[in-house]
């Protein structure tokens, strides 16, 4: 556990991953150890026991801030211990249970950049290594995913005339409407999936400057939507038509690889497995939960642990 400490107290919030990666490169043991440029001042780490046919990936960025770690009896506490430091330690763990039962064929890859648009990810896909199979480590509660949801993402700008809040009646006010796409945004009955259930959005980066007693003569903002595999297309469409905003991306559903023998589930939250191309198939499992990850109370069980670890061991022998 003194390796998990270690990594859980170094501070890489989304932009500082940097430090992380070449801390890893210089204390993790495999026979090749690769440092990768993302191209934005960070680093991707692969580490690899022979040609990889297997790939177990996870990133090492974390969302802010940064919480120090708690050791406890049965669990872990602090920024990243299931998002995804947890997922790290996990994996490499069992890469050393590998290496020490004679396996090789399998690789670590350790990605910045998940958390702010899976920027390692895109970048490594551009390296054009291939590779029959891929794990992606998320906090799933050790389930592997059916399905997951895709993510679209938009900036808004609304303008409105600025005028003395004494006499709204003269301007035009920008809050008022971005209210109004918003409330419009919730009346809207996208399709629910039989999977994936209902389509959700999220308004984050909300701002206007305005003073208290002026109309607010601009409003930017970004909407963020988890899509289904029966509304990505409605969402598309619907927010074609609203002349604020501008498309910034994002990933549609998928559905994923699952072995007998485990638990199953469908996840509605992003990963950087749609981005990573070259795979012939992926799975996406791990420990903790999601319903903690991002959280002040951020923790992972110690149990939880080593069942990932003797999972991803049985997943390699049985891929």
């Amino acid at each position: 556990m003194l390796l998990f400490k270690e990594i859980l107290s170094i501070d890489s919030t989304s932009g500082k991953e940097r430090d992380m990666a070449i801390w890893l490169h210089d204390h993790l043991e495999a026979p090749e150890k690769e440092l990768m440029e993302v191209g934005d001042g960070t680093l991707n780490l692969f580490l690899r026991w022979g040609t990889p046919r297997v790939v177990f990936c996870t990133h090492m960025d974390t969302v802010p801030p940064y919480i120090p770690p708690v050791f406890w009896d049965d669990k872990v506490c602090g920024r990243g211990s299931c998002d995804a430091k947890g997922q790290v330690f996990a994996m490499y763990t069992a890469c050393k249970k590998l290496e020490a039962a004679g396996s090789t064929g399998f690789g670590l890859l350790i990605l910045a950049g998940e958390e702010t648009g899976s920027w390692g990810a895109k970048a490594f896909s551009k390296t054009g290594f291939e590779a029959p199979f891929l794990i992606v480590g998320e906090p799933t509660e050790n389930k592997m995913i059916s399905a997951s949801k895709g993510t679209k993402s938009y900036d808004l700008v609304f303008h409105g005339k600025a005028f003395h809040s004494g006499y709204p009646e003269h301007g035009v006010s920008a809050v008022e409407r971005f209210v109004a796409f918003y409330n419009a945004l919730k009346e809207v009955k996208f399709p629910v999936d039989p999977v994936l259930g209902e389509t959700t959005w999220n308004v984050g980066l909300l701002h206007s400057d305005n003073p208290q007693n002026i109309l607010s003569p601009e409003l930017r903002c970004r909407v963020y939507f988890r899509t289904t595999f029966a509304s990505d297309a409605a969402v598309c469409d619907y927010m074609a038509g609203v002349a604020e905003a501008s498309p910034r991306g994002g990933d549609k559903p998928a559905k994923y690889v699952t072995l007998p023998g485990f638990e199953t589930a469908p996840a509605s939250f992003g990963t950087d497995a749609p981005h990573l191309t070259g795979f012939g198939h992926k799975i996406i499992c791990g420990p903790g939960t999601v319903l903690v990850a991002h959280r002040d109370d951020e923790h992972i069980l110690l149990a939880d642990i080593d069942k990932a670890v003797e999972q991803y061991v049985k997943m390699f022998n049985a891929l």
